[in-house]
């Protein structure tokens, strides 16, 4: 199994995640997702868009004291990531 360095739905890093991860039903530890976007096997916010999630990062990146302009460009690729990607 592919073990990922970043969240396939938000795009943070998992090593900065306080809880180490997000969880799948069986309770271990996602290799994919974070535990803000993947709680018990099931995204947190399920009807979130992806235009939606990048808003939402770029909030939170500027919250840490970032430019506004480094949060745009970190979030830049949140629609590659495996969760947004289109088969």
């Amino acid at each position: 199994m592919k073990t990922y360095k970043n969240c396939q739905s938000c795009g943070m890093p998992l090593a900065k995640d306080e809880l180490g991860g997000g969880t799948e039903k069986d309770g271990s530890k996602s290799r994919k997702y974070c535990s803000h976007c993947y709680i018990n096997g099931e995204f947190t916010q399920p009807d979130l868009t992806v235009d939606e999630m990048k808003e939402r990062v770029k909030q939170k990146i500027v919250e840490f004291g970032m430019p506004k302009f480094i949060a745009g460009f970190l979030t830049r690729n949140t629609d590659k990531l495996e969760r947004w990607a289109k088969n």
